[in-house]
């Protein structure tokens, strides 16, 4: 079973930048478009960006024009760098299959808090 790892969050000032990591057990391709989600407590869980196997791109409003997903097949990654940080931008952060069925479990999650 693939199990998903993320890291690279941690506390940033509003304009700072971070870059999220998601690695895989498995082949992370295999799960096809992938996307990066992020979650507050009491929330739902929210679709933010997602790729492609072949490199296509979509972005949720929130965050487009600040946040750039990637895929890095070779190290069998798929990143998120996130510039321009908002204070509601803080949250944990997520990645997974978007349409993969069923689903891999959903990782740990890296927080990500933006305060100044």
């Amino acid at each position: 079973q693939v199990q998903l790892v993320e890291s690279g969050g941690g506390l940033v000032q509003p304009g700072e930048s971070l870059r999220l990591s998601c690695t895989a057990t498995g082949n992370i391709d295999r799960l096809g478009t992938m996307g990066w989600y992020r979650q507050v407590v009491g929330k739902q869980r929210e679709l933010v960006a997602t790729i492609s196997r072949g490199g296509s791109t979509n972005y949720a409003d929130s965050v487009k024009g600040r946040f750039i997903i990637s895929r890095d097949k070779a190290k069998n990654m798929v990143n998120l760098q996130m510039n321009n940080l908002k204070p509601e931008d803080t949250a944990v952060y997520f990645c997974n299959g978007v349409y993969t069925d069923p689903r891999p479990p959903w990782g740990q999650g890296t927080q990500v808090t933006v305060s100044s």
